[in-house]
């Protein structure tokens, strides 16, 4: 077990994953009463942490130094958390002063690269390909440097304070120094000098923000990609800064004026020498020692202590959905509560997702083609649509994913997943949609396939579907060996009923249609759960389901109603998606969005679904590529596999605790989750 002291420490998302061991909040001025901790941990050398180190003393255990990893977010700061971390019994690598758990391995005989060698000069790899450092939010380019034939040498500077300088055996002059030698040691070359994000953005001071640009100096005080920059330079001077190691990994000449974790091993020039560096290591011996043996990385997946490569692949997924999405998001006609719930799924970058009333708030923002125009649903906001041709952006309609949450969208439960098409929406074939055409056109992988297989399974065998209501348990009806034909109800004025129904386009003329089509059948009748709870219409009578139903289910889920018939009739309903994951025979009376493939027996045509596909390649495109996925507690987006396993997990632990039916029973508790969200929702930003 592991105390901690600090309140920001204790707001890191899964630290006990990244440590390995519990965690408790403790009291500096505690006695010695109670259980004694393992160790003691706090953030780094920081004077914050000065009291959990004086608590482990008195104790008599560890001090762990705790500090972000090499590949650490998207962004800085809280509002991206980490899903790297290093942790340090005996000093941190940024102390030049004495030894720390990276350097001790570094001067060691060890074989650093032992069993890892193909790992190492993988992730290496990714790393440069993909440009990968620290924070990543400033994307994968830099613009041209434009040295105009010279050669192009380039100063870091840092913040004010940052403890690797002092602790490195440096100070202010040493950043005066180390522009001087730059220019000296390159007569005519163009310096260019780094300003630290952090000064950039009015946060902290640096060290050369007095330096102006001249004739041979460029000041570059934009955010840019560290590694896309030193790619373009020819000889890079730092204090301690990252960079330099990060130069190191691109093959570029490095000169240290402080005593960096990476300096005094052979492969920096180093104006400082630490007497305890008596080793010479290489690059991927240095990578290995960091990256790999030093460093702990969060499985985003699992939320368990993972890899690497788990740290690299969270990482990419946030730079191509930053990049992918428009740069301002204005979302227009949405009620303040749902602006609350998806707000942070629209971007990861603040203040660029605005709510506004309608299109004449949005034109007052001047949306131009770079910007898009979101709406829920299908039917867009008056004057929405003539307002996005003149600006020259996209529309985007916005709805729920097929896996969305356990609970209801209409209690107001926040979701994991959007559809945001670009076209139509997936419930409306009337027109055409991204997800259609996706499954019209796309070729996809073999390990989208496989994963797609991946996710089949796990739904199948944890028996989610959409909202996760109902404990997953088996029914108990009495078919006496008749066909069992499940009809699961709708929502009838749901838009994907109004859009997609011809004839059958209401769930007691849907019952009829299955009593139609299986005199004999065992009939059982699902209502919708937002029907079943009083939010929504579409109730059936008792007295009209008379000679229609043979069985109303109210309590199983409707997976396990699907996993105990023989055929589903089906409207539009997701639940005839979920009967196709599960190997079931599937009737249409509608057009949804899994028809039309070959997949369903169609009561309707849909002329413009054109080719014939696998079940796997349906789930590929409606599950994979289609939605977007977001985790809460991390902040950032997820995948398919990950989102299946929060909502297995959530659904698992409430139904544990005796809390699941408390999401779909009880007017007056619903009522009050959903008075919490709003009045959260009011006081949002």
């Amino acid at each position: 077990m592991i105390e901690i002291h600090s309140a920001g420490v204790a707001r890191i998302p899964f630290l006990e994953a990244l440590l390995g061991a519990p965690v408790r909040r403790g009291n500096a001025l505690a006695g010695l009463n109670g259980r004694r901790p393992d160790a003691v941990a706090g953030w780094g050398l920081r004077p914050s942490a000065q009291a959990a180190r004086k608590r482990a003393a008195q104790l008599g255990v560890p001090y762990l130094a705790l500090e972000d990893g090499f590949l650490r977010s998207f962004g800085a700061g809280a509002d991206y958390p980490t899903v790297s971390m290093v942790v340090d019994p005996e000093g941190i690598y940024y102390d030049g002063t004495r030894p720390s758990a990276l350097e001790r391995m570094l001067v060691s005989d060890l074989d650093l690269l032992a069993g890892i060698e193909d790992d190492v000069d993988e992730a290496m790899a990714l790393v440069k390909a993909h440009r990968l450092s620290k924070y990543n939010h400033a994307g994968a380019d830099c613009p041209p440097l434009s040295a105009g034939g010279r050669k192009c040498v380039l100063v870091v500077d840092q913040t004010v304070g940052d403890m690797s300088v002092t602790l490195g055996g440096a100070d202010a002059s040493t950043f005066a120094e180390l522009l001087e030698t730059a220019r000296r040691e390159h007569p005519g070359a163009l310096c260019i000098v780094k300003t630290h994000p952090e000064v950039s953005e009015g946060r902290k001071a640096g060290y050369l923000t007095h330096v102006a640009d001249d004739a041979d100096t460029r000041v570059l005080r934009e955010e840019v990609n560290p590694l896309a920059l030193l790619e373009q330079v020819d000889h890079l001077y730092v204090v301690s800064s990252q960079m330099g190691f990060e130069g190191l990994l691109l093959g570029k000449p490095v000169t240290c004026l402080g005593m960096p974790w990476y300096a005094g091993w052979g492969l920096t020039r180093d104006r400082q020498r630490c007497a305890r560096r008596t080793r010479r290591r290489s690059v991927r011996e240095l990578f290995a020692a960091a990256y790999f043996h030093y460093t702990r990385y969060l499985d985003p997946v699992s939320r368990r202590q993972g890899s690497i490569f788990d740290a690299i692949s969270w990482l990419l997924r946030q730079r191509i959905m930053a990049e992918r999405l428009p740069r301002r998001m204005i979302c227009v006609g949405f009620r303040r509560w749902k602006a609350a719930n998806v707000r942070p799924m629209l971007s990861l970058r603040a203040g660029r997702v605005l709510f506004v009333p309608d299109a004449r708030r949005a034109q007052a923002l001047a949306p131009g083609p770079g910007d898009a125009l979101v709406h829920w649903s299908a039917r867009a906001p008056d004057g929405l649509a003539r307002l996005a041709a003149q600006a020259g952006c996209p529309m985007l309609r916005m709805e729920d994913g097929f896996v969305r949450s356990v609970g209801l969208g209409s209690d107001l439960i926040r979701p994991l997943s959007l559809a945001l098409d670009g076209q139509g929406m997936y419930f409306d074939p009337s027109r055409p949609s991204d997800l259609e055409q996706t499954l019209n056109r796309a070729r996809f992988t073999p390990g989208e396939l496989a994963a797609a297989r991946r996710a089949r399974a796990f739904m199948v065998a944890h028996g989610i579907t959409k909202y996760n209501l109902e404990p997953a348990r088996p029914v108990a009806w009495r078919a006496q060996g008749r066909e069992v034909v499940l009809v699961p109800g709708q929502v009838e004025d749901d838009v994907s009923v109004r859009l997609g129904c011809g004839p059958v386009a209401d769930n007691l003329a849907l019952l009829r249609q299955a009593r139609q089509a299986h005199p004999d059948g065992y009939i059982v009748y699902k209502p919708h759960p937002d029907v079943a709870s009083g939010n929504r219409r579409g109730a059936v009578t008792r007295g009209e389901l008379g000679g229609l139903a043979d069985h109303v289910e109210t309590e199983a889920s409707v997976v396990s109603c699907i996993d105990a018939c023989d055929v589903v009739h089906t409207m539009t309903s997701l639940s005839g998606f979920d009967a196709l994951l599960r190997g079931k025979r599937v009737v249409t009376h509608g057009r949804p969005f899994y028809a039309g493939w070959g997949l369903t027996e169609d009561r309707m045509a849909i002329p413009r679904r054109e080719r014939a596909l696998t079940l796997d390649e349906l789930v590929a495109g409606a599950l994979l590529r289609y939605p977007v996925y977001w985790d809460w507690e991390l902040r950032g987006y997820t995948t398919c596999e990950a989102v299946l396993c929060r909502i297995a997990e959530t659904r698992d632990a409430l139904e544990r605790e005796g809390r699941l039916k408390s999401l779909r029973a009880g007017y007056a508790r619903r009522q009050w989750r959903k008075l919490d969200t709003l009045l959260r929702a009011r006081f949002a930003p």
